[in-house]
């Protein structure tokens, strides 16, 4: 048991660096901006680390964390039922609070926000918390399948499109580059997007972006289920086919959209690539448990065990260094020196992990969360006697 839950541990920290690379684009260019490249003038060195990035990393780490969120969901019950607890009510007052933390961290802090879609999701899931793990294997399996299909199919932009997301984009840099942080809060708080639809179609996006998401999710709750990770040496033969079968696979769809000129198949390609170039990642990070784990492996650990201290530091510290309210390099530090940048701010994260936990248990913003979720100052379950159980 000790063995899995560092397996998970690690795949938290080992996904937020991953996260962290892939959100430089978004803190240096913005959300739509870093799709136009073009609107920034690159240089070729950062085009080439553009396009790596695009492949190997983005949309190809959230998907990890997604899992992860599935498979702490069906552990989280388990020790709830141990402890002969009902399960809903502590998960219903969990994704309050992941709502209340999206909800400010989007607003006041960074747009990219993906803690609203953890409290959506969630409250879906609740629906397949009781759920054979045959059934979340076949949901899974059906909604990706839906999904995907969702991706395939050229969409064609017109001259006004085009206009639209120019000026977007502009309005996005100049908000950003500003020194006053009420001109970044105001752009935020506007809501406005660069698409001329109808208002219904954003009351469906609401409705479908957990749909999205919900394979991962899902998937994540079947391997809880079915216990992976559990005993990473006699599972080393499935993680070495997962890394070579989905990761091969995942890095061929996803470069299919650089190498094949045909936007109708590309996108799809590229969204299913990404998710299994995801499956990939899991698999193989999780061989390296299947020897003695070293210092290295411990670090990233660390980290994951104050995941969500860890992801919003890292806006906070990001949007300091690239918006103008802070040292102002918005669109200016460059794609490649943004992945260095990355890898510098994830070594800092693990000293002050591995420092903060001499200490303390957990993170101050994982304490916040246990207390809400348990209605105790202490953060710890309380059975129906009264006494709180670890």
């Amino acid at each position: 048991m000790k063995q899995r839950i560092r397996t998970i541990d690690g795949l938290r920290g080992f996904s937020l660096l991953g996260i962290l690379i892939a959100n430089m684009l978004i803190f240096q260019y913005g959300i739509f901006g870093k799709d136009s490249p073009e609107h920034f003038q690159l240089a070729s060195l950062d085009t080439v680390a553009y396009v790596w990035t695009k492949i190997f990393v983005e949309s190809s780490f959230l998907p990890i964390f997604m899992f992860l969120f599935g498979y702490s969901l069906i552990k989280f019950q388990e020790k709830l039922e141990r402890n002969q607890l009902k399960g809903k009510r502590h998960l219903v007052r969990r994704f309050l609070l992941f709502f209340v933390f999206g909800l400010v961290h989007s607003i006041f802090v960074w747009e990219g926000d993906i803690l609203l879609a953890y409290s959506l999701i969630g409250f879906v899931m609740l629906l397949f918390m009781n759920r054979k793990k045959k059934t979340l294997l076949v949901w899974a399996i059906i909604l990706f399948v839906l999904t995907s299909l969702m991706g395939f199919g050229e969409v064609v932009q017109t001259e006004k499109d085009i206009q639209l997301m120019e000026s977007y984009i502009q309005e996005e840099t100049d908000a950003y580059s500003s020194e006053n942080y009420a001109d970044a809060l105001a752009f935020r708080k506007s809501g406005e997007l660069p698409f001329d639809l109808p208002e219904f179609f954003y009351v469906l996006m609401l409705i479908f972006t957990p749909l999205l998401i919900a394979p991962l999710v899902l998937l994540g709750m079947y391997a809880a289920k079915s216990n992976w990770f559990s005993n990473p040496k006699q599972e080393r033969k499935w993680y070495i086919r997962g890394a070579f079968g989905f990761g091969l696979t995942g890095l061929l769809l996803k470069s299919s959209h650089y190498i094949i000129n045909d936007p109708s198949w590309t996108e799809g390609a590229y969204s299913i690539g990404a998710i299994f170039l995801a499956l990939g990642y899991i698999f193989g990070f999780s061989i390296l448990y299947t020897k003695e784990t070293g210092k290295i492996l411990s670090s990233f650990e660390q980290v994951g065990r104050l995941s969500l201290t860890n992801y919003l530091m890292q806006s906070i510290i990001c949007t300091a260094i690239f918006y103008g309210y802070g040292l102002g390099l918005f669109g200016k530090l460059g794609v490649s020196l943004g992945i260095l940048l990355a890898i510098v701010i994830f070594v800092v994260q693990i000293l002050f992990s591995q420092f903060y936990l001499k200490f303390f248990r957990i993170g101050p913003f994982e304490k916040v969360m246990r207390i809400g979720t348990h209605m105790s100052w202490k953060g710890q379950v309380k059975q129906e006697n009264g006494e709180s159980v670890a």
